[in-house]
């Protein structure tokens, strides 16, 4: 784990940097200046055109040119690879044998007009550049005093301390450079050669950023862990050795690629020099798969690795560059998202931002990063098969499909951005908690927001997918219009099918505008009631206070009765003997209330103290005693069953009884004789 960004690197730039070289040297060869034509014969060429007679001349002879030509079968596009395959092995094999004599025509041209017979001018002049900017940069370092990564200095501070410097030194060794007069042909081949060597620098202090930061980041206890792998000091030393061995193969090979058409190189031998600056790169790829610091990988899969990079390098050698692209990709571009993506989301944690404005610089540190590095690779591929779109697939149908699939991938990205940073946001507004002292109004708002936000954020779901889809069949070339109308008219169908669906979803909605209840709040509706957990577009799930949780369509609720707004009043009711003394209980109960009002456990529920209202009626056994309790709502059962133990205990120490239900037989008599005869019956039908 601790080393997989970095082996992930040096892969993806041993891999990659070949393929570069080829586009770079293609492109040089696609804009070789054509043969010209003189001027006068092109404009007797073009008025000759312009003859209605020569119009019709032509159109007769030749009819067919005026037809579409008939598409590529897949058959004709294997073909025409292979021949293009072949052709490009043959012209490869045939420029070894000239490079003898290339080099020498080269070298003649290097004596006479780059060095001007003095050998090793470009070598010194470059030197001296350089040494020009490695002084004015130990000046900026000087009057800067950066510390370093070793825990000290604020690793922002150090980064842009390494940027000012190689700023400096980029501007001290170019402008040294362009301060003189020199030939065309030694300009180019000194500038080229020393925006390699700043090229190269650029690549070793991002390694050696990255290390440190991974340092700063782990050094103490208290941080938050890093995204970034500590490394040992083995194992940073491995991999900025290896990553400037490719750097300097990439870069300097660049470098001398894009001057060797200027000296008289012929472009197939540049290619073979391309090709083998890519197979030194490959070198060091293997390398890296098989010596790296703390692999952890089987030797079989380090085989197939192995294998599968040189079939990668035989694909360019091949000049199948759409292919490798994809080959690539496949292998590197998942393990460099992830890495891009740890390294944004160290970033993004150091700051510890809490706003809502925190919340989504980091989702766009985080996304956007991965965003950019997808967004590049699709981009770049685009660029490959723009070129080679035709040829891939063989009809100018493929070539829409092929941009259209590209696109796509674009779209997807920024539907992925926009569905993060929306639950991001709503996530945050969820876990926002009132603060202590709100007020009633902030509460309700709080709760009503807990209650919709879910809602919203299945809605925005949906409406992102589905502009999604519709942007990528555009894309592909699909009429959306006749969609989009037949979705209105499926839409109807449904609404007439399902009616109860759409009943259940608009009840949900009024449900939501009326306030009726929100995610917390313990309800009642018919038989089913509940605390309400969550939502969904068409129910309610409730946790009944036993366990079972009712989900429950909106259509189905019908009237609601919330237990849990504002206040709740509860009844009480008591029956002592007809012997009791009546005043004494109130006395009794109103002390009770004030108690319990007055109890750390109870004082901040209770809104109105537990009291007597009065006799409410007489009943067969007793006098009926009505009491009142008004709590926050879900209280009130505690405070009710702690002031019926303190009226039990208060009664029984002041000779007050609880009435119970009695039978009161007399002896003696008819009504005795009555009795018994009742009670011999009752038994007799038992």
């Amino acid at each position: 784990m601790s080393n997989a960004l970095p082996i992930r690197i040096g892969i993806l730039l041993s891999a990659v940097v070949p393929i570069f070289f080829w586009v770079l040297v293609g492109t040089s060869w696609a804009q070789q200046p054509p043969v010209g034509v003189p001027p006068e014969k092109a404009r007797q060429f073009l008025d000759l055109l312009s003859d209605p007679e020569v119009k019709v001349w032509l159109e007769g002879k030749i009819p067919a040119a005026a037809e579409e030509p008939p598409a590529a079968s897949l058959a004709d596009a294997i073909s025409n690879w292979e021949v293009a395959v072949r052709a490009r092995l043959v012209a490869l094999a045939d420029a070894i044998p000239r490079i003898p004599q290339e080099l020498a025509n080269a070298a003649g041209v290097v004596s006479r007009d780059v060095n001007s017979g003095r050998p090793g001018l470009v070598i010194l002049i470059l030197a001296v550049l350089i040494v020009v900017g490695f002084g004015a940069e130990w000046l900026v370092r000087r009057a800067l005093a950066p510390g370093g990564f070793d825990g000290t200095v604020d690793p922002g501070q150090a980064v842009l301390s390494e940027v000012a410097s190689l700023l400096t030194f980029a501007l001290a060794s170019i402008g040294s450079l362009l301060a003189f007069e020199w030939p065309p042909l030694l300009r180019r081949i000194v500038l080229t050669s020393l925006l390699a060597f700043i090229a190269v620098r650029v690549v070793r202090t991002i390694v050696r950023l990255l290390f440190g930061l991974a340092g700063a980041g782990g050094g103490t206890s208290d941080e938050a862990p890093t995204a970034i792998p500590v490394a040992s000091e083995t194992v940073q030393r491995f991999w900025l050795w290896h990553v400037s061995l490719i750097a300097g193969f990439l870069l300097f090979g660049w470098a001398v690629v894009s001057f060797m058409p200027s000296i008289g190189f012929s472009i197939d031998v540049v290619q073979v020099v391309a090709l083998l600056c890519g197979l030194g790169m490959l070198a060091v790829a293997i390398e890296i798969v098989w010596r790296r610091p703390g692999r952890t990988a089987s030797a079989v899969r380090q085989s197939l690795l192995t294998l599968y990079l040189i079939a990668l390098w035989l694909a360019w050698v091949a000049g199948l560059l759409a292919m490798l692209w994809l080959g690539l990709y496949a292998l590197l571009l998942p393990a460099a998202v992830r890495g891009v993506g740890n390294i944004a989301k160290s970033f993004a944690g150091r700051a510890q931002r809490s706003s809502a404005f925190g919340v989504m610089l980091n989702v766009l540190i985080d996304r956007g990063a991965r965003a950019v590095v997808i967004g590049a690779a699709v981009a770049w591929l685009a660029y490959i098969w723009r070129i080679r779109a035709a040829a891939l697939a063989g009809s100018e149908t493929g070539a829409v499909v092929i941009s259209g699939l590209l696109n796509s991938i674009i779209v997807l990205l920024v539907a992925d951005l926009l569905w993060q940073l929306a639950k991001a946001l709503i996530a945050y507004r969820m876990e926002l908690a009132p603060k202590e002292g709100s007020n009633a109004d902030d509460l309700a708002r709080s709760g009503r927001l807990r209650t919709l936000l879910p809602i919203f954020r299945n809605v925005l779901a949906v409406f992102i997918a589905a502009v999604s889809v519709l942007t990528i069949l555009s894309g592909l070339g699909v009429q959306i219009a006749p969609l989009i109308a037949g979705a209105g008219i499926f839409g109807v169908a449904i609404g007439f099918g399902s009616q109860t669906l759409v009943k259940d979803v608009l009840s949900g909605v009024f449900y939501m505008l009326d306030d009726a209840f929100r995610v917390g709040e313990y309800i009642q509706s018919g038989s089913y009631k509940g605390t309400v957990e969550s939502f969904s577009l068409r129910s309610v799930r409730l946790r009944h206070h036993r366990g079972p949780i009712f989900t429950v369509p909106f259509g189905e609720l019908g009237a609601i009765q919330n237990m849990s707004r504002d206040w709740v009043m509860d009844k009480m009711a008591v029956s002592v003997t007809y012997d009791s003394d009546v005043d004494l209980a109130r006395r009794l109960i109103k002390k009770i209330g004030q108690d319990l009002a007055a109890d750390p456990e109870f004082a901040a529920d209770t809104i109105e103290p537990l009291k007597m209202q009065g006799v409410d009626s007489f009943g067969d056994s007793g006098i009926e005693l009505r009491l009142k309790l008004m709590t926050r709502p879900g209280t009130q059962f505690g405070i009710k069953r702690r002031a019926f133990m303190m009226i039990k205990k208060a009664f029984d120490e002041n000779g007050i009884k609880i009435a119970v239900p009695t039978v009161h037989v007399e002896g003696g008599g008819d009504n005795a004789a009555a009795a018994q005869q009742l009670l011999k019956m009752k038994g007799a039908a038992s």
